[in-house]
């Protein structure tokens, strides 16, 4: 190297076009004048190079931005580099289409601030040289994506001086069109959308292919094309599988996405390898005549996938098989290899990283592998008696299976799945031995296929054996290989594929002499004859055979099948083809002659007479001149038999349109009165009035259209029966369910408190509007529906009498269910309120009466908390509409007082809670207070030791009862804070003050010690005195206590004034048995031995006695002195409560165990008053003046002065003895008094 290599100038662009043209660095051009002057001359900016001998015309150019001297400093500053290859075109184009087009025109930093015409014209550019390449380039070396290809014969389609060629181009372009759109957008579809584009691109190649109508498609060019599709299809995979993570991404995921493309791949394979090995092979007019196109780019790629799939499924189905040793294949672990591997990007420089990647997974594996293969031995053996079972084991672990670890383990397996497919092989071969000879569709033929000729029922029914073959030789070619026996399986499978083609290519063959042989039958064919009219039947014939028909389709069928069709049985099928519209239309016209009777309506055929009659006679002059000969309408004679079909098919036409027409109108008239039938008669009866409606205008519609009024009586008088039917369902099925179909009744349940003189009583459920309203609507409706057909007349003309009216008769029998169902459909509506009775009963109900009476441990309102949330759930389920037949009740209103009465008993329930904690505190604070009251007082006398000494035995005692309450309030107050959120605060202060009683309890109990003793003579002194002051008590209480003499006597001031001394005596002793108790507290007390004091216990027991008797006394007194206080103008209207008092007294009297001198006298009193009160009616004097009125108190010895207005009935009672002694003359008084009146 000399010194001027050493020139990094020149070094750098030596080196670089040696690598660009893969050659040694030429030092020796160190010192050419061109490069001299480009890197020293400032105003030289450009050196090319080339190589000589170069085929593919390849040029590097070093260019400068500006005009400057090369230096080592700016070299890679001033000096750009850039090539060409094939023409400069061809470059610019690359270069703009795959650099700068998508920076300056898609990148949001330069195409914002790039001005929109110049992206405009840089669009334009790229177009025009797209073009120019696509015209210009030899060998298409334009045409490099599919859009390529579809644009340059649009282009060619415009551009083309030559109208052959233009039509020629703008027809490939339209065949190209359904899928233009499809390949421009192609990033943008999925996997499963591509699929469909290439079943489109293999119809529209085969298409345009096949086209006949200008110069065939180039092969070579269609070769290119596949090619092209193919790569591009290719890469559209590889691009959408790059975005997955393969080793990372769950399996399904993976395996989905995987399986998608490899079809889209087969698939385009399968298309070219199809259409260019058999089709485009088989067809005459344009032959395929290279050798069929394999795509080796897919298939290449195709295999990569399966590979990748294949490495997925191993490692799924053995973390599945080893679940106790999923580390060992956890896919971190086995997929180590394939980190930084993208293996959906196959060329031959990634084969061998992929191949070692693949081994170093296997050797991870292999232990995993021996384990699997353990197991599976296990599960075959488990399963091997069921041949089903064991084929199912195989087909599910397959991927694991084919390892060949595995298979080496699973050697005798493998030899009973063999066998398996062996028997499963003979099997399918003993039925189609069965088979073959027999009739699609008997026991003894083939399976029968849906709508198949014979034929092609057959060849399907063979190629789907041949399927089974094929699967079956497919599983063993992937798990049996390397067996002894598979060797054979293999040719068995052959010689029955060999022995299925060969059935299947002797039904064609038959297939085809047999129609060959049946073509040269006359009759089999076309006849001159067109059509002819039996005169037996009645019947029009075409003469066209039925032979021909399937022909058409058994040709099609066994040409899409890939066979080649007989050229005599094509042509038979080309002219049945030609001749089958005319056979078709005069098939349709002679089933629409041979039926037409059955399409008309007979009550419509008066209204289609003339239009029958004219059709009619088109085909009798045709069937004439065929008997004279004057008129041959032969097939061949396509213009006079165009000419007959069209006026045969303008007269059937004419009378199918009128006949449909009418047709139309009755189906119309039927689904009117259909619906109709469904229509509610009370209910919808608008409904049925605009039907009945739309039917007469109907009626009149076709009467202004020409139709008469007479052909049309027929028509008429049918709809008016089957409007009478209609009516008469739905009047039948409205009497059956009236209750139910009258028109809907909507009524309120409230639950309403009764108030009476602005007291509130009890509150009940009821209906709003009230029940007996609900009842008289309800049978409005009725009678105003049973009288419906009366006011019914249907379409009937004006003037003829109506068939509805019978109709009522005719049910008649249904009125007694209607009314009996009335009644039964109140009966359930006032069931109703059964379902919320219970609910209610809170509206009933004191609640906080209640709860206080039944409420008293912190248990009793926990569960009644629960209750009532579990009642608030419940009642959300209550229904918030019942509907009883046509009656619709809204509950709302009463589902609402419910939610009211919860809630108010839930704020009750809180309020007695409180309250409870709240009387727990106040009784204990209440007990702690008066305590230490008590305890803090210091007794100075004996009474004061005693109390206090029976106070502190008092404290001491209830101390035990208090205690509890305060776990009590403490719980009640737990259970406070959880239900409302906030608890009484106050227990804590209690507690302190508490501990504060307990201390001074202790502190007491020492003084009242020290104070007993001398307190205890004193309390001896009192017990003397009392015993004293008893003594007297009861000597004076046995003098002076009221005798039976004055209870006898009868006299109320003696009677009244005993009474009181009792009662002073009784106060007396009161008092007395304060002081005995207060004694025998403290000797108590003080410990001391308590006195005799029976002579009390007996005093106490006479005056208690006696107490009661006069008791007994005073309580007649005060009930007889409430009623004989009241006036007797008011009173004499109610003397039966005077009745009612003495049979009460009578019966309490007669009920005593033991009678005594009290109990004798009263009985007395009240026989007395019972005596009187029969005669008080002659007394009652309503009508009475006031002159007998004096009359009346002069007879019974009444005090001067006494009027009517001031007597009261006490003054009545007094002269009882009077009142019966003179009862017959006041009645006599009373008689006379009503005879003046």
């Amino acid at each position: 190297m000399d010194s001027a290599v050493k020139d990094p100038r020149k070094l750098f662009l030596l080196n670089t076009a040696a690598n660009y043209f893969s050659l040694k660095p030429a030092y020796s051009l160190s010192t050419s004048t061109e490069l001299n002057t480009f890197l020293d001359d400032a105003n030289q900016f450009i050196l090319v190079t080339s190589s000589d001998g170069d085929q593919l015309q390849r040029v590097l150019v070093f260019f400068k931005l500006h005009p400057c001297v090369i230096t080592e400093e700016n070299v890679s500053r001033a000096v750009l580099v850039s090539t060409m290859l094939e023409s400069p075109v061809h470059t610019l184009y690359q270069t703009l289409r795959q650099v700068f087009n998508p920076a300056l025109l898609q990148d949001e930093k330069w195409s914002q601030a790039f001005d929109p015409r110049l992206q405009s014209l840089l669009s334009e550019l790229e177009e025009g040289l797209g073009s120019v390449l696509r015209h210009t380039l030899p060998k298409d070396s334009g045409i490099v994506t599919p859009s390529d290809e579809f644009q340059y014969w649009a282009e060619l389609g415009q551009t083309v001086e030559k109208s052959s060629k233009r039509e020629r181009a703008a027809h490939f372009s339209e065949l190209f069109k359904p899928i233009v759109k499809d390949y421009s957008n192609l990033e943008s579809l999925s996997l499963l959308d591509a699929l469909e584009l290439a079943e489109n691109s293999r119809d529209v190649l085969d298409d345009v292919w096949r086209q006949n109508e200008h110069t065939p498609y180039p092969e070579i060019r269609m070769r290119r094309l596949m090619d092209i599709i193919g790569s591009s299809l290719g890469r559209f995979v590889q691009k959408k599988l790059c975005v997955l993570h393969l080793w990372e991404d769950p399996y399904l995921t993976v395996r989905e996405n995987l399986r998608e493309g490899v079809t889209l791949c087969e698939q385009w394979v399968t298309a070219c390898e199809h259409l260019t090995g058999q089709l485009w092979k088989r067809y005459s007019p344009h032959l395929w005549e290279g050798d069929k196109l394999h795509p080796h780019g897919l298939k290449n790629l195709i295999q990569r996938l399966e590979e990748v799939l294949q490495i997925r499924a191993v490692q799924e189905k053995l973390q599945h098989l080893l679940s106790e040793r999923q580390q060992q294949v956890s896919a971190s672990r086995v997929f180590e290899p394939f980190s930084g591997l993208n293996p959906v990007l196959y060329n031959p420089y990634t084969e061998p990283l992929w191949r070692a990647a693949v081994s170093q997974f296997e050797r991870l594996i292999a232990p995993a592998e021996e384990e699997a293969a353990r197991k599976l031995k296990i599960y075959i053996r488990d399963v091997q008696e069921s041949p089903q079972q064991c084929l199912q084991v195989f087909q599910k672990h397959r991927e694991i299976i084919k390892r060949p670890t595995v298979s080496k383990e699973l050697q005798s397996e493998r030899e009973i799945l063999l066998t398996r497919l062996q028997d499963f092989c003979k099997g399918l071969r003993a039925d189609f031995e069965s088979r073959c000879h027999g009739a699609p569709g008997e026991k003894t033929g083939p399976l029968a296929g849906r709508n198949l000729p014979e034929v092609v029922n057959n060849i399907v029914w063979v190629r789907q054996l041949l399927m089974k073959v094929e699967n079956s030789l497919k599983m063993g070619e992937a798990l049996l290989t390397g067996l002894l026996g598979f060797g054979g399986f293999a040719r068995f499978c052959a010689d029955l594929q060999e022995q299925l083609k060969v059935y299947e290519q002797e039904q064609f063959e038959d297939w085809s002499r047999d129609l060959l042989s049946g073509l040269a039958d006359p009759k089999s064919g076309i006849s001159n004859r067109v059509m002819e009219l039996d005169h037996m039947d009645g019947k029009l014939k075409i003469h066209y055979s039925e032979r021909l028909v399937s022909l058409l389709r058994e040709v099609r069928q066994l040409s899409a099948l890939g066979f080649s069709i007989p050229t005599k049985i094509q042509q038979a099928a080309n002219t049945a083809e030609k001749f089958y519209r005319q056979a078709l239309i005069l098939k349709q016209v002679a089933h629409f002659y041979n039926t037409i009777d059955q399409q008309m309506i007979l009550s419509q055929r008066p209204m289609l007479l003339n239009y029958a009659l004219a059709f009619e006679q088109v085909i009798k002059v045709l069937q004439h001149h065929y008997y004279r000969g004057k008129m041959q309408i032969m097939w061949e004679n396509t213009k006079e038999l165009e000419l007959y079909i069209s006026r045969l098919q303008n007269a059937a036409e004419k009378l199918s349109a009128e006949n449909r027409k009418l047709r139309k109108w009755h189906t119309n008239f039927i689904d009117k009165v259909g619906v109709l039938m469904g229509v509610d008669l009370l209910r919808q009866q608008q409904r049925w009035k605009d039907g009945l409606q739309e039917l007469r205008t109907g009626f009149a519609t076709l009467e202004s259209q020409g139709i008469r009024v007479s052909d049309m009586r027929a028509w008429r008088q049918h709809w008016n029966h089957q409007l009478y039917k209609a009516l008469e369902y739905q009047y039948q099925v409205g009497l059956e369910a009236l209750n139910k179909n009258l028109p809907e009744i909507h009524i309120d349940l409230i639950f309403k408190n009764i108030y009476i003189f602005k007291f509130k009583l009890q509150g009940r459920l009821q209906f709003r509007p009230p029940f007996e309203e609900v009842r008289a609507k309800y049978y409005r409706e009725l009678k105003r529906f049973i009288s419906i057909p009366n006011q019914f007349r249907g379409v009937s003309e004006p003037g003829e009498e109506p068939i509805f009216s019978h109709m009522i008769e005719r049910n008649a029998n249904g009125f007694l269910t209607v009314y009996s169902k009335a009644e039964v459909l109140f009966s359930r509506l006032l069931s109703v309120q059964d379902t919320f009775k219970e609910w209610v009963v809170l509206g009933q109900v004191d609640m906080e009466a209640l709860a206080e009476k039944h409420l008293h441990s912190a248990q009793d309102w926990e569960r009644n908390f629960k209750t009532l949330k579990a009642k608030g759930k419940e009642s959300e389920r209550l229904p918030s509409v019942e509907k009883v037949d046509c009656i619709t009740v809204n509950c709302e209103p009463v589902k609402t007082v419910i939610d009211d009465l919860i809630q108010k008993l839930f704020d009750t329930l809180l309020a007695t809670l409180r309250k409870s904690i709240q009387g727990h505190i106040q009784a204990i604070d209440s007990f702690v207070t008066g305590a230490m009251e008590t305890l803090s007082t210091r007794p100075e006398s004996i009474d004061e030791i005693g109390d206090a000494n029976a106070k502190h035995s008092q404290l001491q005692a209830k101390k035990p009862e208090v205690v509890p309450q305060f776990q009590q309030a403490e719980e009640k107050n737990r259970l406070l804070r959880s239900v409302a959120g906030g608890g009484v605060d106050s227990i804590s202060s209690l507690r302190a003050k508490w501990d504060k009683f307990e201390l001074m309890m202790e502190s007491h109990q020492l003084m009242i010690k020290e104070q007993v003793e001398v307190m205890k003579e004193s309390v001896l002194t009192r017990v003397q005195v009392y015993l004293q002051n008893l003594q007297k008590f009861h000597l004076r209480w046995e003098q002076l206590r009221p005798s039976g003499d004055v209870i006898e006597s009868g006299d109320h001031a003696a009677l009244q004034r005993s009474l009181e001394s009792v009662q002073e005596k009784k106060e007396e002793f009161n008092e007395l048995e304060e002081t005995r108790k207060k004694l025998l507290e403290d000797c108590e007390h003080f410990n001391l031995e308590p006195p005799d004091v029976s002579l009390a216990y007996d005093t106490m027991k006479d005056l208690q006695e006696c107490s009661e008797m006069w008791a007994l006394y005073e309580e007649f007194q005060n009930g007889l002195n409430q009623i004989a206080q009241q006036d007797w103008i008011t009173f004499r209207s109610k003397t039966h409560e005077f009745e009612e008092l003495l049979f009460a007294w009578h019966d309490r009297l007669r009920k005593l165990q033991e009678h005594n001198t009290m109990s004798v006298m009263l009985q007395k009193e009240v026989d007395k008053y019972k005596a009187a009160v029969p005669v008080l009616k002659y007394v009652r004097g309503e009508h009475l003046s006031q002159d007998h009125w004096l009359d009346l108190f002069r007879l019974l010895g009444l005090p001067k002065g006494t009027t009517l207005e001031k007597l009261l009935f006490r003054d009545l009672l007094n002269v009882t003895h009077t009142i019966i002694d003179k009862a017959l003359e006041l009645k006599v008084h009373m008689d006379k008094t009503r005879i003046k009146e």
